[in-house]
């Protein structure tokens, strides 16, 4: 089983009509990076599990119910009476999306420790605000050291919101305090980049193999994705795509390419070789493709995917 920890948000996302002033009407639009990535592993068919706290609000409930009919487990997830997190996303000519995040007070950032995970559990994924917005961010590492040590097959996607971190350089050190419990790390290279201090991806990624991780993989928009490892260096082309727009793009790379790990009972990317790789990047970037052709974070279901 994938267990995801993380923040479930609503992305507030410009819609086609216009209001006050110019200003587009904004559509809510259910997300948060973990959030997505345990809908599209699940959607493609991977048994998977939602960690968090999601607020009792009308939101709140909407979250729940999508996460169960898009058949994830949502025994882990706790409740809260706090509000929603929202995000408030603006959208370039491109159709890349940027955030204002309300955070204060919600409920996904007080989640508790639960304990060790479920025996079943062979997957934990971790990233986004859960890493940064305490308390919930110690809670989150607390798990990840803890189902390290025990063996599970770790992933993290730093997915990194800048304004959200008040001290780059202390939260750069705490990523690298992670890596030596994080086997596959997945990040853009726009996020690379940020996190080695504006030095090149690669060399970051290779960097930071030394440091513990096993594979590296960088998402490079629609120039494809590529792989990392002490062993291989594998890169994919983007497959064909009508953008609508970015959003949810990223969270369905990670979520496909973790049902893909599940499917093959990968318990270790160290055994994958290179033909491996080329065909999980593959895999990833075609469900990519469908999510970024819909509007909103709406990863495709495994019939999709023939």
């Amino acid at each position: 089983m994938i267990v995801v920890g993380g923040e479930a948000l609503v992305d507030l996302v410009p819609g086609k009509s216009e209001v006050d002033g110019g200003l587009r009407a904004l559509e809510p639009r259910l997300g948060g990076g973990p959030y997505n990535v345990a809908l599209a592993a699940a959607r493609l068919g991977a048994p998977t599990a939602f960690l968090s706290r999601i607020s009792g609000d009308r939101f709140g409930q909407a979250l729940r119910q999508r996460l169960t009919d898009s058949g994830v487990d949502i025994s882990m997830v706790q409740g809260g009476d706090e509000p929603t997190t929202l995000a408030v996303v603006a959208l370039d000519e491109h159709g890349s999306a940027s955030y204002t995040f309300y955070t204060e007070g919600t409920a996904d950032r007080l989640v508790a420790d639960p304990g060790p995970l479920p025996a079943e559990a062979s997957v934990l994924c971790l990233g986004t605000l859960g890493m940064v917005l305490e308390p919930g961010a110690t809670t989150y590492e607390t798990i990840l050291r803890r189902e390290a040590e025990r063996g599970v097959l770790t992933a993290l996607d730093p997915n990194i919101r800048a304004d959200l971190i008040p001290d780059a350089d202390a939260y750069r050190e705490r990523f690298l305090s992670w890596l030596a419990d994080v086997r596959l790390l997945k990040l853009s290279v726009e996020d690379a980049a940020w996190l080695a201090g504006g030095a090149d991806p690669v060399t970051a990624a290779k960097g930071w193999l030394d440091a513990g991780v096993d594979a590296v993989v960088l998402t490079q928009g629609a120039d494809g994705i590529a792989v990392h490892t002490a062993a291989h260096e594998v890169f994919v082309p983007s497959a064909p795509a009508h953008l609508v727009d970015t959003i949810g793009a990223g969270d369905t790379v990670q979520g496909a390419l973790l049902a893909w790990l599940h499917e093959r009972n990968v318990g270790a990317v160290t055994q994958l070789g290179a033909a491996d790789w080329e065909a999980a990047l593959g895999y990833a970037a075609r469900a990519a493709a469908i999510t970024v052709s819909r509007s909103g974070a709406e990863p495709p279901r495994a019939a999709e995917m023939v």
